[in-house]
C-alpha cells in the first residue's frame, strides 16, 4: 500500500486528490493488464487473505472491543464480527469473484451502416471508484476484488467501527495483488476517519468517477444531498414479506422466521411483514415469530392475535430495524398489499408468498423494487446467492445498475467505430 505522510497535516481535499490522482495512473495500469493477469492476481489475495487469518482477526477482535464499550447494539456487533469461518468466506468470495467471467472487452451491440462505417459498443471500465462504508469489513474485499477484476481502481473510506479490521485486511489484500503485478495503488483505504474526507471525495469531480455509498440512511442522504460525483445508491433495506390468503402455512411460517432472524442486521432481511386477512393461520405465525424471540409492532388486528404485540407507530412503517425487531400489518387482500409496499418500501427487496401464481404474477410484476421474490427468504438479495459473486451494493434506483450490484454494474461502454476512408458528405 502507498504510503502517505501524517493526515493531520494535510487538509482532506489534497489528501482526497493525490490519491485519486495515484489510483487514477494505477487504474490505466490495471486496465492494461489481460484478464487472466487480473484473476491471478485476486487468486493471489484470496490466499493472503487466509495466511494472514491470524493478525485479521485479532485487529477485528479490537474493533469489536471498542464497539461494545461504544455501546453498539447486538446487530451492529454482528455486522462488524469477523470469524474463521466468515473469513474464509471472505477469501472464498474474492475467489469466486477471480473466476468470473470478465465483462471488460464483451461486445453489448455492433451494427453496420449503409455506408459502410462498423459500430460496435464495448464493455469498459468506469475508472476510479470510491466506496463510503460503515461497519461491515467484509466490504473491503468483495468491493476492492469486485474493482480489480473489472479494471477499476478503487478508493475506500470504511467506517471507524471497523478501522483495524479494514486495514488488516487491505494489508493481505493489497501483499497478494501486488505480487500478482496489480500496482498498489489500484485499492486504496482512506487513512483518516475525518468525517471531511467524505466530503473531498464527494466534490472530486474529475478524480473520481463514481461513488458508492453502503450504510445508513441519513449516509447516504449525505451523499446524495453532497455528490459531485455519478453515485450509485444502496438505499435502506425496508424490505417486505407479504402471506397471501393462499399462502402454505408451513412454508409461510419458515420464510418468515428465516427473512427476519437469520441475520438481522443485513440489508436483505425483512422489516415488514403483511398478512393477508384470508390467511388462516395468523395467529400461528404471530406467536411463531414472537417465540423465536422477534419483538413485534403491528395493528390492531395484529394486536388482537396475540397480546404480546406491541402498537406500531406511523414511524414504524418506515425504519429499518436491522434487529429482532418486526412490523406486521393485516391487509385485506392483494391491492391494500401493494399500495402498503408502493408506500413504504425502499425499493430494495419485497416478496410475497402464496400457491397462487397468477397472484404471484401480478406481484411480481407491479412492484417497483430492485428485487421481487415468490416464495422465498429476502434474505437471498445477495449478489453471491444470484450467483455474482461478492457485491459491492443492492443499488435501490433505477439507472445504469439495480439490484447486486457485481461486475457488469462496475462497467459502462464506448463506441468503436471502423472505417475504410468514409467522410461524411
Amino acid at each position: 500500500m502507498t504510503a502517505h505522510p501524517a493526515t493531520q497535516s494535510i487538509d482532506p481535499e489534497t489528501l482526497i486528490a493525490g490519491l485519486a490522482r495515484e489510483g487514477r495512473a494505477a487504474q490505466r495500469q490495471l486496465a492494461a493488464m489481460s484478464s487472466d493477469a487480473r484473476a491471478h492476481a485476486l487468486t493471489l489475495a484470496a490466499q493472503r487473505l487466509r495466511d494472514d487469518s491470524a493478525a485479521i482477526l485479532a485487529a477485528n477482535a479490537k474493533d469489536l472491543e471498542a464497539g461494545r464499550e461504544n455501546g453498539l447494539s447486538p446487530a451492529m456487533l454482528d455486522r462488524l464480527a469477523l470469524d474463521e469461518d466468515r473469513l474464509s468466506s471472505i477469501a472464498a468470495g474474492v475467489e469466486a469473484v477471480a473466476n468470473l467471467p470478465d465483462p471488460v472487452g464483451e461486445v453489448i451491440g455492433s451494427d453496420e451502416r449503409p455506408n459502410g462505417l462498423k459500430l460496435s459498443r464495448v464493455r469498459v471500465p468506469i475508472g476510479t471508484i470510491g466506496i463510503i462504508y460503515e461497519s461491515r469489513p467484509n466490504v473491503t474485499a468483495d468491493a476492492a476484488a469486485l474493482c480489480v477484476r473489472a479494471g477499476n481502481a478503487a478508493l475506500l473510506r470504511g467506517g471507524s467501527e471497523a478501522v483495524h479490521s479494514n486495514h488488516a485486511i487491505l494489508a493481505a489484500l493489497t501483499a497478494g495483488l501486488e505480487a500478482g503485478g496489480v500496482p498498489g495503488a489500484a485499492v486504496q483505504l482512506i487513512p483518516t476517519q475525518d468525517r471531511a474526507a467524505v466530503g473531498a471525495m464527494l466534490t472530486a469531480a474529475g478524480l473520481i468517477d463514481m461513488i458508492v455509498p453502503r450504510g445508513g440512511k441519513s449516509l447516504v442522504a449525505r451523499v446524495q444531498s453532497d455528490a459531485r460525483v455519478p453515485v450509485l445508491a444502496h438505499l435502506d433495506g425496508i424490505n417486505h414479506t407479504y402471506v397471501h390468503a393462499a399462502a402454505d402455512p408451513a412454508m409461510a411460517k419458515e420464510i418468515a422466521l428465516n427473512a427476519k432472524l437469520r441475520r438481522t442486521g443485513i440489508c436483505g432481511a425483512m422489516e415488514t411483514l403483511l398478512i393477508d386477512a384470508g390467511f388462516t393461520e395468523a395467529r400461528d405465525l404471530v406467536t411463531a415469530l414472537i417465540e423465536a424471540g422477534c419483538e413485534l409492532r403491528g395493528d390492531e388486528r395484529i394486536q388482537a392475535l396475540d397480546e404480546r404485540v406491541t402498537l406500531a407507530s406511523a414511524n414504524d412503517w418506515d425504519t429499518e430495524y436491522l434487529d429482532a425487531v418486526l412490523s406486521v400489518a393485516m391487509v385485506d387482500g392483494m391491492d391494500q398489499a401493494l399500495a402498503h409496499i408502493a408506500r413504504h418500501s425502499s425499493a430494495h427487496t419485497d416478496v410475497i408468498i402464496t400457491s397462487d401464481d397468477a397472484a404471484a404474477e401480478q406481484f411480481l410484476i407491479e412492484v417497483d423494487s430492485a428485487i421481487v421474490m415468490h416464495n422465498a427468504s429476502s434474505q437471498f438479495a445477495d449478489g453471491g446467492e444470484f450467483g455474482l459473486g461478492a457485491e459491492i451494493g443492492i443499488a435501490t434506483g433505477r439507472l445504469h445498475a439495480r439490484g447486486p450490484v457485481a461486475l457488469e454494474g462496475l462497467t459502462t461502454y464506448k463506441w468503436l467505430v471502423r472505417g475504410s476512408g468514409q467522410a461524411r458528405p
